[in-house]
Parts: structure tokens; C-alpha cells; sequence
């Protein structure tokens, strides 16, 4: 839906024609509205590839303490976490930008690269957050095709040298699907990235993913900025911070457009702390396995099939059509069980289920056949 000019008063201020083309519309409805829709609190929120196991208790401790002194603003700079960021991965802090998530930091890469009608290539179907900030910029987007339930790097590649794109975008393991490539995949794709072509590679997902999935950190490269956040397996979704590493000197222009006080204080404490609490990261991450486990044979055990994840959630294929799986939906949020499902051709077979608490994944094992049921009929 847009919001044509003529909705607004007469005497309305001039809008640019930019604004006024874009959708009324935001990526994802979120699990709020949809409880208000539904008149009733979800029972099992699996949809929004949160933790449900939370933060250390070391950053719980930070922030609780941070929240008395937070009539404070947070230091612009976050100089203590990008120097942890930046030890912890082998770079200097100049290398690393802090933002308000990943979601953040993909639309200030938008603002310094893009101009109007610049064009930018990614998967159809992946993040659409993305999609939402190359809008705003008034780039042009072209989409290819996922392959076999992963995103095509080589065909991703191949389009972004036929449409001589500025911005190629690239997550692994990716979302929706769970799906995800090794390491010497993805750097023989930064080897062979032509001149003036950016990579973002969205990284969000990597703490979850096996070992050698994500290609050793090279920071001298201008062409890669490579994607982190606090919001999967340290479990600070809320707190909104992100980082990016990348070469310096192209890191240093996300000075020119950033919001310099819009980093959370608590949050910027918080995640300090998670990022020195690496044993409970692990622990985290081992729990969310299982977890990923338990959704497999959940889908199992109702005929349906579960495909390979190295995220925290899982994919699952209902094995008909995107009516079927909405009709599958439906029928889960109307039983109290929050998920999700893949919206473009051919993914959208699936739905989605974040990794959650035992006490959740009984709440979706039980709902799971009587919607199945009530979607067949």
C-alpha cells in the first residue's frame, strides 16, 4: 500500500517523491501486533530468531547496574566494546563500527554507497530488512533465485558483474532457510569480486553455524564488510547492537551518516560484557543445537521434513504448497505458537521455527498435528 499525495491535507508540507513511492509498509509485523490482532498472548514465541535462553548473567549484572545511571548518554565512539570487538577478532578498533544492530548498519552502508537507480543484488527471499533499506536509498534491486534452498553464489556473483551492481548482499548461514555455505565457498566469492562491487556479508547467524563457515577476517580489504550481532546467540536482541568490520578508511565514512548518540548505553554495557563471557556463549550454543534437534524430530514425527540449519531456528517443509504452509501458520498462531514462514517462490513450502525453551517446543509438539490437521481439511 502507498500512501498517495493526495491522502495528505492540502496544506501539508512537500514531501520528496522518494518517500511518497515507497510502500506503507515495514519489513516483518511483529509479534506484538499480531497478539494484539489476536486478542491474546502468545504461549510459544518462535518466530523472531530470538534467544529464548537469554544473555549471560554477567551482562544481565552489567545492565542492571548500568540502569541506575542511565540519565547518561553512551560514549559515541563505543570505544571500550570496539576495542573488545577488535581484540576478540584479530583487528584494530579503527576496523570496527558499533550500530543499532545489523538492521542499522546495512542501511548506513546503503547511504554511503548508494545513489538513485544504483543497483544492488541479492537472493529473493533473503533478509527483507535489507531490501527495506535499499528502498530508502533509492537503489534498484535485482534478485536471484535461491538454489536448492541455499542462496546461489555463483550466480549472485555472475549478476552483479552483468549489472555492474554497487552492493552485493550475501548472508551465511542465511535466513529464512538455515542454509549455509563453507568457508572456501565464500572467500573464492571475495576473490573474484570486481572492482567497485562492496560485499556485505551478514554474518548473523555465524556463532551457530559449524566450524569453517565463515572465511578468515581480512581487514585490508575494501571491498568486504562482514556483518556481527549480539541479538542471536548472545542473546541480546532487544539491546539493538550490531558491529561491522571492514577496511579503515572505508569504515571511517560510516562517521559521516551515523547517528553518533543512537547506540543504547545499557545495551552497549551489556554487550561488553557478553563478549567476555565466551563459556557461556558456547554453553548458549550448545542448548540451541539441541534445540534444533528437538524441532527436527518434532517435524518428523508429523511427516514433515526439517532441513539442515546452522542457525537458531529451523526450516521446515510441509511438503505441498505456500497456501498449505500459510494454512499451517495460521493455525499455529491461532493455537498461541508465534513462527514464521519464507514468503518468495519455492521457499515458501516451508515454515519457520526458532530455537526456544523445552517448555516451548512441548507447546508446539502438541499444537503441531491439530494444525496439520485443521490445514488439510
Amino acid at each position: 500500500m502507498k500512501t498517495a499525495l493526495t491522502d495528505l491535507p492540502p496544506n501539508a508540507p512537500r514531501i520528496a517523491a522518494l518517500v511518497a513511492a515507497l510502500p506503507s509498509s515495514v519489513p516483518f509485523t511483529g509479534p506484538e501486533s499480531l497478539e494484539r490482532g489476536l486478542g491474546a498472548k502468545f504461549r510459544a514465541r518462535l518466530g523472531a530468531n530470538e534467544s529464548s535462553f537469554g544473555p549471560s548473567p554477567r551482562a544481565i549484572a552489567a545492565m542492571r547496574d548500568a540502569a541506575a545511571r542511565n540519565w547518561m548518554y553512551a560514549d559515541p565512539t563505543s570505544h571500550d566494546l570496539r576495542q573488545a570487538i577488535a581484540e576478540h577478532h584479530g583487528v584494530m578498533a579503527a576496523d570496527v563500527v558499533v550500530g543499532e544492530g545489523i538492521d542499522g548498519l546495512l542501511g548506513l552502508a546503503c547511504k554511503i554507497v548508494l545513489e538513485a537507480g544504483s543497483v544492488v543484488v541479492t537472493s529473493d527471499g533473503a533478509y527483507p530488512t535489507f531490501n527495506f533499506h535499499v528502498a530508502v536509498a533509492g537503489g534498484r534491486l535485482v534478485k536471484v533465485p535461491y538454489r536448492d534452498d541455499r542462496e546461489d553464489i555463483p550466480s549472485l556473483l555472475e549478476r552483479a558483474k552483468a549489472e555492474d551492481a554497487r552492493i552485493l548482499y550475501l548472508s551465511n548461514p542465511d535466513n529464512p532457510m538455515g542454509s549455509w555455505w563453507p568457508a572456501d565457498d565464500v572467500q573464492r566469492l571475495i576473490d573474484a569480486l570486481p572492482p567497485g562491487l562492496l560485499l556485505l556479508l551478514d554474518e548473523a547467524y555465524v556463532d551457530t553455524a559449524p566450524p569453517g563457515t565463515a572465511p578468515a577476517i581480512d581487514a585490508n580489504n575494501p571491498q568486504v564488510v562482514r556483518l556481527r550481532t549480539f541479538s542471536k546467540a548472545y542473546g541480546l536482541a532487544g539491546a539493538r547492537i550490531g558491529y561491522a568490520i571492514g577496511e579503515r578508511r572505508f569504515m571511517a565514512l560510516f562517521d559521516k551518516v551515523r547517528n553518533h548518540y543512537g547506540i543504547n548505553r545499557v545495551g552497549q554495557i551489556g554487550a561488553l560484557a557478553a563478549l567476555q563471557d565466551q563459556d557461556y556463549l558456547a554453553d548458549a550454543v550448545a542448548r540451541i543445537a539441541r534445540a534444533r534437534d528437538r524441532i527436527g524430530d518434532i517435524a518428523r514425527a508429523n511427516s514433515l521434513q526439517p532441513l539442515p540449519s546452522a542457525t537458531n531456528f529451523v526450516a521446515i517443509d510441509c511438503g505441498r504448497d505456500a497456501d498449505y504452509a500459510t494454512r499451517v501458520l495460521g493455525r499455529l498462531l491461532g493455537a498461541g505458537v508465534f513462527i514464521r514462514k519464507p514468503t518468495a517462490a519455492r521457499l515458501d513450502r516451508c515454515i519457520r521455527v526458532s530455537c526456544g525453551s523445552d517448555a516451548e517446543l512441548d507447546i508446539l509438539a502438541a499444537a503441531l498435528p491439530a494444525a496439520l490437521a485443521a490445514a488439510r481439511s
